[in-house]
């Protein structure tokens, strides 16, 4: 008899076929009554495929051993209640490290180079008439990178790349890292030019990047959010955009995406995107795989290749 599978939300098609193959899945996310498909399944389910499990979840599920998560971040996942009961939680790093930092860079260009902005002005047909205004530029400025973790340290790379300082700040200090650490976050966004914020999220890092921390980069600093919206606080974020307290944001999560202020769409100091960090065909591939690996040895009783818990 084949392990019985929960999957609670929908995965890349190549994983799905993967998961199918080896387990019967039970799709949550596509049951019209899911409290009912709990109570069907959950004597035999073992296993769960994807994110948004709580401790109830949990609960309900008296045999489950594993929740493989589709992603880095696991914050959509009790860890600490899998933990105390046994379950193990993997994850998918390294994987998208190389996405997540070209996505990076990529909008701290087009915010600096102000690209949208660039691209409209062509299509609207007013570079005839005028010649679109001077922007910024990364070259000599000092990036402080909130978290220096697997994605943070390309990130890192990729700045230096551009001939930017580079800075960090965390829990702890990294003495094998080249860069200048920083114990206190409003004093690294204070002598910083770029903030990336590419923390974990959760209740340890809820609004870590406050209005002090906002006020801290001031008038001149660009903010760049590639982590989770939660981090940061949005509303006073927003109302210094609004009034010039900050320079700029280019933003790929939000606090509760997809789900945004209109405002944010009459700022020409922003550029927005869709939480598509990792959203590339080889890296959600790559993730796909690492899922499949992760309940393959769970399964085999072998060492779990990339567990959190």
């Amino acid at each position: 008899m084949t392990i019985e599978l929960l999957q609670t939300h929908k995965l890349l098609d190549s994983c799905e076929a993967a998961i199918a193959e080896r387990f019967t899945v039970h799709k949550l996310h596509e049951a019209e009554d899911k409290e009912a498909l709990i109570a069907r399944v959950a004597p035999n389910v073992r296993a769960i495929a994807g994110g948004n499990v709580d401790a109830a979840l949990m609960d309900k599920l008296p045999k489950l051993e594993i929740i493989a998560n589709f992603g880095v971040g696991y914050d959509s996942i009790d860890a600490k209640a899998a933990k105390a009961r046994n379950i193990r939680v993997t994850n998918t790093p390294d994987v998208l490290n190389d996405a997540m930092a070209e996505i990076t860079i990529g909008l701290m260009v087009a915010l600096a180079r102000r690209l949208p902005q660039a691209d409209r002005y062509v299509r609207e047909g007013r570079w005839p008439s005028a010649n679109f205004p001077l922007q910024s530029e990364l070259t000599g400025k000092t990036v402080g990178i909130l978290g220096l973790g697997r994605i943070g340290k390309e990130i890192a790379i990729r700045a230096q790349a551009m001939k930017m300082r580079v800075v960090y700040f965390g829990r702890n200090e990294q003495p094998s890292q080249p860069y200048i650490y920083y114990d206190n976050l409003v004093e690294m966004a204070r002598d910083s030019d770029w903030l990336v914020v590419i923390a974990p999220g959760g209740k340890g890092t809820e609004k870590i990047v406050s209005r002090e921390v906002l006020e801290a980069l001031g008038a001149r600093g660009y903010l760049v959010n590639v982590a989770r919206g939660t981090l940061v606080d949005e509303a006073a974020m927003l109302e210094m955009l609004q009034n010039g307290g900050l320079a700029g944001a280019a933003l790929d999560v939000f606090e509760k995406e997809p789900q945004m202020s209109d405002a944010f769409f009459a700022l020409e100091n922003v550029v927005l995107s869709p939480h598509q960090g990792s959203a590339t065909h080889q890296t959600r591939q790559a993730m796909g795989a690492l899922v499949v690996a992760n309940l393959d040895a769970w399964a085999n009783g072998d060492p779990l290749p990339s567990a959190v818990v």
